[in-house]
């Protein structure tokens, strides 16, 4: 018996950084988001020999180790490391897990936290734990901030838990996530119009965010008006998006991108800005980077007869343009029988 596992990964429209503690707390956040088509991916398999393994096709790393010891955290598929650790060890008996990832970590499309959430959902399935969708993105919310202490916001989890269009608010000891239902034709022209960019180079997401929030705590103006302004937008570009109005909700991308970078100095760098310029000129309506910024995916916003020149143009710059589609379901687990090799 196998357990498979695999949860979305996601692009962020507006409210970005406005998920990040201590903001939330203080002032109260807001996310506009959606799931791609996209995936982290897991399978466990269990074992009796009391050993566990758990090997990534992405890193090319394997770790075993018993399953009757204390985990070690010491750098080496931490993430999943820290899952069975927190999850009482799944059991004495020990397990197989095999991971993989459609995107890279340091990608922006909240790749990392798609892995804990899949990881999550693979010991729930394994276990039969009582977990519903909020407890599991809070439970890989706490593994990946507390645990592992590496910084970041609640928007990834949640919407890697959930699936589909949703408008996620956070307060100081709960978050809501609102399912939007938008029309099918406003999905079908989204699809349409909307180009994933990858700009060749992921980043280091953690002194971005580290940057954003000690800006926040010296209660720098321009930080604090670009978070506002954020939030704003997710409440200004839902309404676009219920409505269909994508035309506005293409200039409203670009308005969030400006907010965006009035957070850090480090969230553009030179490449990304003439990315973002030459997208523009050739018929990019609106667009922004997918997550903290400094790197990973961009997201544009074109007139669908332009779109093929916005992605010629890209691809000269060295950057991979490529386009998606939306997924709705959200984190999924099932169990299978299959009793091939390996």
């Amino acid at each position: 018996m196998k357990i498979r596992a695999k949860a979305p990964l996601r692009v962020s429209f507006a409210g970005g950084g406005t998920d990040v503690p201590p903001y939330p707390e203080i002032y109260g956040g807001c996310v506009l988001n959606a799931t791609i088509d996209n995936f982290a991916w897991g399978s466990l398999r269990p074992r009796t020999d009391g050993i566990t393994r758990i090997a990534s096709a992405d890193l090319g790393i394997e770790v075993e180790f018993n399953a009757n010891e204390e985990v070690c955290l010491d750098g080496k598929m931490d993430l999943a490391k820290a899952v069975i650790r927190r999850l009482d060890s799944l059991n004495r008996e020990g397990c197989e897990i095999f991971l993989h990832s459609e995107a890279p970590p340091g990608s922006g499309l909240g790749s990392s936290s798609a892995l804990v959430v899949t990881l999550v959902g693979l010991v729930r399935e394994y276990k039969k734990l009582p977990l519903g969708n909020y407890e599991l993105a809070d439970t890989a919310y706490v593994i990946e901030r507390e645990d592992l202490k590496i910084s970041g916001g609640l928007q990834d989890q949640y919407a890697a838990a959930f699936g589909g269009f949703n408008f996620i608010e956070f307060e100081k000891s709960r978050v809501i996530v609102n399912p939007l239902r938008i029309h099918r034709s406003t999905i079908n022209e989204l699809e349409h119009n909307l180009l994933l960019c990858f700009t060749g180079n992921t980043r280091h997401s953690n002194y971005i965010i580290d940057d954003q929030t000690s800006r926040l705590m010296a209660n720098e103006e321009a930080t604090l008006l670009g978070l506002s302004d954020q939030k704003a937008l997710a409440v200004e570009m839902k309404n676009a998006l219920l409505t269909g109005k994508l035309v506005h909700f293409g200039g409203l991308l670009h308005s969030a991108w400006t907010a965006k970078k009035k957070m850090s100095d480090r969230i553009s760098n030179p490449q990304i800005d003439e990315l973002y310029e030459e997208a523009r000129k050739k018929g990019a309506i609106g667009g922004k980077v997918t997550g903290a910024g400094g790197g990973g995916y961009m997201m544009f916003y074109c007139e669908f007869e332009k779109k093929h020149r916005v992605a010629e143009q890209l691809r000269k710059m060295g950057a991979l343009a490529t386009e998606f589609a939306f997924d709705f379901k959200g984190l999924q687990t099932w169990r299978t029988d299959d009793q091939s090799a390996g």
